[in-house]
């Protein structure tokens, strides 16, 4: 268990925004080690060094805790994508590059691809969950869709399919390989992604047809 460190220098909002991160922290190791279903509210609160009364005074329920967890990671990696357009001036390789960085990133982290997984699974087994749980995958398509747009456009080439496709179809590949990841440890998710993506520019005709 990790205790909870505390401060007497820190305000109120501090420590709040504090226990709730570890909250959170918790909250990915279990449902990531045991699954969803098989933690408990109480465990969260154990495994980060907190009573349940300091769950409660954060998260409404088990479910508001990993739709919030699943929310920071969404806006985290959209932001991590759009760093890597940034610069105007990026030549087409830098921009690659850039991507890459990105790719080892999630490499480095491939528990967010199984819990991707597992919420995707809770929205299906619980109606309650089903609508969070499909705004916030909706809400992440459609950021990772603006910033595939943004790359086929950067890269002066046409997308073959709609960014919104292409987008869900990134997903769809990384919560598939996640699944797979016993068999294809060799083959990490991040760096898959940017293998097929790549190969969609390669093969992308260029705007206006030059």
């Amino acid at each position: 268990m990790n205790a909870a460190p505390t401060s007497a220098r820190l305000s109120r909002e501090e420590s709040r925004l504090q226990t709730r991160a570890h909250l959170l922290a918790a909250a990915k190791r279990l449902f990531v080690e045991r699954g969803f279903g098989a933690t408990s509210l109480r465990d969260i609160a154990a495994e980060a060094g907190y009573t349940q009364g300091a769950f409660y005074s954060n998260f409404a329920s088990k479910e508001a805790l990993f739709v919030e967890l699943m929310r920071e990671r969404s806006k985290a990696q959209v932001s991590d994508i759009a760093r890597a357009l940034g610069d105007p001036s990026s030549t087409a390789e830098e921009i690659l590059s850039a991507l890459e960085i990105w790719a080892q990133a999630l490499d480095a982290e491939p528990e967010w691809s199984v819990l991707g997984v597992e919420f995707k699974l809770q929205g299906r087994r619980s109606p309650a969950f089903a609508t969070a749980s499909e705004a916030l995958l909706n809400s992440h398509r459609d950021g990772l869709a603006y910033c595939i747009s943004q790359i086929f456009s950067r890269l002066g080439k046409v997308p073959p399919e709609s960014p919104a496709v292409l987008a869900a179809s990134f997903m769809g590949l990384s919560q598939g390989l996640a699944l797979q990841r016993s068999m294809l440890a060799e083959a990490p998710i991040g760096h898959m992604i940017m293998v097929f993506l790549r190969s969609l520019l390669a093969a992308a005709p260029a705007v206006g047809g030059g």
